[in-house]
């Protein structure tokens, strides 16, 4: 398994039984899901609370380019809707330090209810900002965060706007914020979390992640339509379809010398 700028995967490592013999036989469904993607986002400590021991483990579990993202629990983002949380985020970034250096990204998805108010977004992402140097991505939903206003908050701090699928408002298709990191989250359409996604859909997927990666340092592409375990085919078919793009690049003769 390869670096590469643009990377795919799944939210969770499940692996349904239609895609068994597309792992190894042996291991725990992360060490098997680790032999074949890169990437994987966490989405269960969203509801739960991890151990630092366990979150050692799922490093421990996967080869030294795999690279975890984690999902800000729900109790700063749904419940206390980012203010006051400066006692769960040091909770809950030193649970997540058990990952160590494979933790590449944390996740900060909100409500659709929660509309962008200036000095609650900065308060939450200062402190966020100043206690955890991993790279910050932020999956708004209300169409307040789309405006200029939100848009220059996040580049200030570096935090990379999601591109979202189904798009909440046009603009939430594309990446936004900081643009180093282009994090695409597909979520199944048009039935959120169940539908699968259809080869000319999987193709407009791969369009989509060219674009980004012509413009961003990396491209990370994490399929959510995990329901009915469509996830998972939807990833690897996108991830083939990148590392053939990727191989067929390096391969590619400079075009002083083609004929």
């Amino acid at each position: 398994m390869e670096n590469s700028p643009c990377v795919v995967g799944t939210s969770g490592w499940s692996i349904p039984a239609a895609h068994n013999t597309s792992f190894p036989a042996l291991g725990s469904h992360l060490e098997r899901y680790a032999a074949r993607l890169s990437i994987v986002e966490i989405n269960s400590s969203f509801h739960n609370s991890h151990r630092e021991e366990t979150y050692e483990r799922w490093a421990r579990s996967v080869p030294d380019p795999f690279r975890f993202s984690a999902k800000l629990p729900k109790t700063m983002t749904h419940e206390r809707r980012l203010q006051g949380c400066n006692d769960l985020l040091d909770v809950f970034l030193g649970q997540i330090e058990g990952l160590g250096a494979k933790l590449s990204v944390l996740l900060v998805q909100l409500p659709p209810s929660l509309q962008f108010e200036a000095q609650t977004a900065e308060n939450f992402f200062a402190s966020l900002r100043a206690k955890t140097d991993r790279r910050l991505v932020c999956e708004p939903r209300h169409p307040s965060w789309f405006e200029p206003e939100a848009e220059a908050l996040l580049s200030r701090f570096q935090v990379g706007r999601v591109a979202a699928d189904p798009a909440s408002v046009p603009v939430a298709a594309m990446p936004g914020g900081w643009r180093e990191l282009a994090y695409f989250r597909f979520h199944g359409a048009p039935r959120i979390y169940y539908s699968d996604y259809e080869a000319g859909q999987l193709l407009d997927v791969g369009r989509r992640l060219a674009e980004a990666n012509a413009s961003a340092a990396e491209v990370w592409c994490i399929f959510d339509n995990t329901a009915r375990g469509h996830a998972l085919g939807n990833a690897l078919s996108v991830d083939a379809a990148v590392r053939q793009m990727t191989f067929s690049s390096r391969n590619a003769l400079p075009s002083a010398t083609r004929s």
